[in-house]
């Protein structure tokens, strides 16, 4: 068998880890953030409506915050216990800060939600407002519940 290495994020220890926000790895100057909205192998897992939903309000927020221009990627763990944002040279305080705005803005979001339309999601028929709206509160009340953040995996 070949010799591959294990990626950084199966070398955490899924059976401890909460629901947070974590430095998962750096590459040079670019930061990927673990946003842990779920506790892992655990029944309470997010279904695709919520991850689908989440990701296309969140990402269109954070493209449109104070570190949108640093902002490389962000997308949904395949687990189903968070998502990936990706960063380049923003101090972690930044960070935090601007996830939770996005956040903010999605639970007092008005209207249709972003890219709902066969034109510009593969998949709008599973986008959901109200789901967006749900996680966005529910991971913004575990952010707020802990006054600092460590970033590193507890």
């Amino acid at each position: 068998m070949e010799n591959i290495k294990k990626i950084a994020s199966f070398t955490v220890d899924h059976e401890r880890l909460m629901p947070g926000i974590y430095i998962s790895r750096k590459d040079g100057d670019i930061v990927t953030y673990d946003l842990r909205t779920r506790k892992p192998n655990s029944s309470d897992l997010m279904d695709h409506s919520t991850m689908h939903s989440l990701e296309h309000m969140f990402a269109t927020y954070i493209r449109n915050s104070e570190i949108a221009d640093d902002v490389i990627y962000f997308g949904p763990m395949g687990c189903q216990t968070g998502f990936y944002l990706l960063v380049r040279a923003r101090s972690n305080e930044e960070v935090l800060s601007a996830v939770k705005s996005a956040l903010e803005r999605t639970v007092a979001h008005d209207g249709e939600i972003f890219a709902k339309s066969a034109i510009e999601c593969g998949n709008y028929r599973t986008l959901s407002l109200e789901n967006a709206k749900s996680e966005s509160k529910r991971y913004l009340d575990i952010l707020n519940s802990k006054e600092n953040w460590s970033f590193l995996y507890e």
